[in-house]
């Protein structure tokens, strides 16, 4: 399993693949727009299980920053519990790759398979999400201490010029560039790309996963408002102290800030680089509602490379998608 050494995409064959049967279903969408509440109702009317696809809610100990809401999974009248898979899977002295997601979902997916349950990914991670539709070629990267002793010294900008010189001067994938760590990375995994071509691996132990993608969002207006609704609420949890907490059980202020978003804000104003409590949650709020429009972005590339995804008008989402669904397990496009 891969560590903190991460990850190189090698290749991907979503764009020559002639259409097959639809084998699991997949619910996407930005944040704060109810994907586990629709992908819990899902899998318990077609009698499935979820998998999660949360780059932050894979490790222990980040609850209310991740919003790992694990009540949702639980459903009254009668009383049940749908089961959820790739959540709290690691501890935060580990770096959780693409790599390592995907390896997990190997397993896991033929596993549910094999009790003749239904599949539903969930989440909001793109690269997660899109490593499994688009079946992403990876393999370890190594990390490389000299060539990041000779980039010290550069600035964030230098660093981003450099890594677009390597990619032939174009960025596909600009949420590279928004933290130093991941430009870094962004870099190492070039640079080894280059200098160690690989064959491709054995598919043999990859199982088949071809996902009915259904897509939920809201308009910008509301998409915002619900984004500050939950905010408010997380607040209200303490999430603050969630973070201190983490710190004093001896996660580093870098290791958080590295989390982005709840984790990396209130890290910084536990330090007091953030001057006050309004002053943090308006710097968040901007930076949450940034992060949505990037994810909407994300999955609009993934549909211009070819992926269909079905994007469902908010009212009445979840008859929509279950006569959807069913419409498509008639007509043998569809087999849970």
């Amino acid at each position: 399993m891969a560590t903190d050494c991460g990850w190189q995409k090698l290749a991907n064959n979503a764009n020559n693949m002639e259409e097959k049967v639809c084998n699991c279903l997949m619910v996407l969408g930005p944040t704060a727009v109810g994907k586990t509440a629709l992908a819990v109702k899902l899998a318990d009317f077609f009698g499935g299980e979820i998998i999660s696809a949360d780059s932050r809610q894979v490790y222990r100990g980040l609850d209310i920053g991740s919003g790992k809401d694990l009540c949702e999974y639980e459903l009254h009248d009668p009383e049940r519990l749908i089961p959820y898979h790739l959540i709290d899977v690691t501890d935060l002295d580990t770096e959780y790759s693409v790599f390592d997601y995907q390896q997990s979902v190997y397993k896991v997916f033929p596993e549910i398979k094999s009790r003749n349950k239904a599949v539903v990914f969930c989440g909001g991670t793109g690269m997660y999400l899109d490593s499994i539709v688009r079946g992403y070629r990876l393999t370890t990267v190594p990390c490389n201490v000299e060539l990041r002793n000779s980039l010290a010294g550069k600035t964030d900008s230098e660093l981003a010029e450099y890594l677009a010189d390597l990619k032939g001067g174009k960025l596909h994938n600009t949420t590279d560039t928004v933290e130093r760590h991941r430009v870094l990375r962004a870099i190492e995994i070039e640079v080894y790309s280059r200098e160690n071509p690989v064959e491709m691996s054995d598919d043999s132990a990859v199982p088949e996963i071809n996902p009915f993608i259904i897509g939920t969002t809201f308009d910008r207006k509301t998409l915002r408002e619900r984004i500050g609704t939950r905010l408010s609420a997380r607040f209200q949890e303490d999430m603050i102290g969630e973070v201190s907490a983490l710190h004093d059980k001896g996660v580093s202020w870098e290791r958080l800030e590295r989390l982005g978003l709840e984790y990396r804000f209130i890290a910084e104003y536990l330090q007091g680089k953030i001057a006050g409590q309004e002053e943090l949650r308006q710097s968040l709020y901007i930076a949450i509602g940034q992060f949505a429009k990037r994810q909407e972005t994300w999955f609009r590339r993934m549909e211009k490379q070819g992926t269909v995804i079905h994007w469902l008008p908010v009212e009445n989402r979840f008859e929509n998608a279950k006569q959807l669904i069913q419409t498509g397990i008639e007509s043998g496009q569809i087999k849970l």
